[in-house]
């Protein structure tokens, strides 16, 4: 290991040093429960090597028609987009500590902010955080610190992503808050607002709806923001930002709008890279201004009259005591806020809008030619956005692979044989013709 400067007795002097016998012993006071064992890494591997290895791992995801989603998105992306991201100015831009020499890094930002403030009725947006799901883990925490409750109970409805769920846990365990999972309705897949009465005597923290749901369905959202509101509870939206394109903004829910709003920003211009990185968003009422984690970039004016971008508030515990940071957020998604706000600028709220009817269109599409297969049928009726379930009288696993097999990646297999399916404005006629005629094929041969 070349790039380590110490050698092992300058390890051995330094543990003297401090009167510990090994490595191990300075972590000591980490319970073993919260310790996890070294990652097993392959070998080391040249630049040549990790050059052929990453192409051999992006020949098998070529070529494949996706009709997979569940939080991560394909979508068309000027290809102006990341020509203007991977600038120099912006793609080795680090955090704008100075205002004086980071202006232009300051100035996205804010344009960032204005426009997911704009597009989910919000009056305040942070500079985003790492992915979606932390973001609504931080949604959670930051409306337990707002509600001012000396106990706190999240109500989570089930049709929230269920990753995104596992992240709340992890990230509020150790936090003393309790987590509610409300069951959805077998029937419609969605929760009915009329039965949430039975959760009034629980001290509701928050409620937390998404908008599109896990199977992408619409949620009631104004009839569950006026419930939650009148039991006393925050409401957090967890939305798709491509859907508010022609959904209602979580600003506007019920009577009163929700408190904060938080999705994930993939859609935004972020293309599906193995993974990542992902932004997430983070949005709220100008009132809970105080409890946003992270950081705000402001517009302000010298003493000239000209316009300056300064950051206003960061409530992270390198700027402000430890005790009243709101997150120990270190950085964002920086270089992926940027390139969302290049896609919302280039496409307009006329093209973010046509984007979304089109996903949807494509979609009623496909749910229409499926349906007609014999041995499948739809799931769950209402309204929908670009995702839906529908099952299959066989294994539905048995089904994905003889897809795959043909180069066609069908969607999420859900229990009991359901099967989660999503099409977006990426798709055409021929793609859904030929998604339809195989699986008809295959389902033929299945129950010949």
């Amino acid at each position: 290991m070349p790039f380590i400067p110490h050698t092992a007795q300058d390890v051995d002097d330094m543990l003297a040093e401090v009167g510990v016998a090994s490595l191990d012993d300075l972590f000591c006071e980490i319970p073993a429960n919260l310790r996890c064992e070294a990652p097993k890494l392959l070998p080391a591997l040249n630049e040549m090597e990790v050059s052929r290895l990453m192409a051999q791992r992006s020949a098998q995801d070529g070529g494949m028609l996706a009709f997979l989603g569940a939080g991560a998105y394909e979508h068309h992306i000027p290809s102006a987009v990341w020509e203007i991201t991977t600038r120099g100015e912006y793609y080795s831009a680090y955090t704008p500590y100075q205002a004086e020499a980071s202006q232009g890094t300051l100035q996205v930002i804010y344009e960032y902010q204005s426009m997911i403030a704009g597009l989910t009725a919000m009056e305040v947006s942070n500079a985003s955080l790492y992915d979606g799901a932390s973001g609504a883990a931080e949604a959670v925490l930051m409306a337990v610190r707002c509600s001012r409750k000396k106990t706190a109970c999240i109500a989570i409805p089930s049709t929230v992503n269920p990753r995104t769920i596992a992240t709340i846990r992890t990230l509020i365990s150790q936090q003393g808050v309790e987590l509610i999972e409300i069951p959805c309705s077998d029937q419609d897949g969605r929760i009915e607002a009329s039965t949430l009465t039975k959760y009034n005597d629980k001290d509701i923290t928050a409620l937390l709806i998404p908008q599109p749901n896990y199977y992408g369905l619409l949620e009631d959202v104004d009839k569950l923001t006026d419930w939650a509101h009148g039991v006393g509870a925050l409401v957090v939206g967890i939305v798709n930002p491509l859907a508010l394109g022609i959904l209602k903004p979580p600003g506007e829910w019920g009577s009163e709008g929700a408190d904060i709003a938080c999705g994930e920003g993939q859609p935004l211009g972020i293309p599906l890279s193995s993974g990542g990185p992902y932004f997430g968003f983070l949005a709220c009422k100008k009132k809970w201004l105080r409890q946003l984690p992270g950081r705000i970039v402001g517009r302000t004016q010298d003493k000239k009259g000209k316009s300056g971008f300064v950051l206003t508030m960061q409530a992270r515990e390198q700027h402000i005591r430890r005790s009243k940071a709101t997150s120990n957020i270190c950085t964002n998604q920086g270089l992926m806020t940027v390139a969302a706000t290049i896609y919302m600028a280039i496409v307009g709220p006329t093209g973010l809008a046509n984007v979304a009817l089109a996903c949807h269109d494509n979609s009623r599409k496909l749910l229409e030619k499926l349906t007609a297969i014999p041995g499948v049928e739809r799931c769950y009726d209402g309204h929908f956005f670009h995702e839906f379930v529908i099952k299959l009288n066989v294994d539905v696993s048995a089904v994905l692979k003889e897809l795959l097999d043909v180069g066609i990646v069908g969607g999420l297999a859900l229990a009991d044989n359901r099967m989660l399916v999503c099409v977006t404005e990426t798709k055409t006629q021929d793609d859904i013709d030929k998604y339809g005629d195989v699986l008809a094929d295959i389902m033929q041969r299945s129950s010949s």
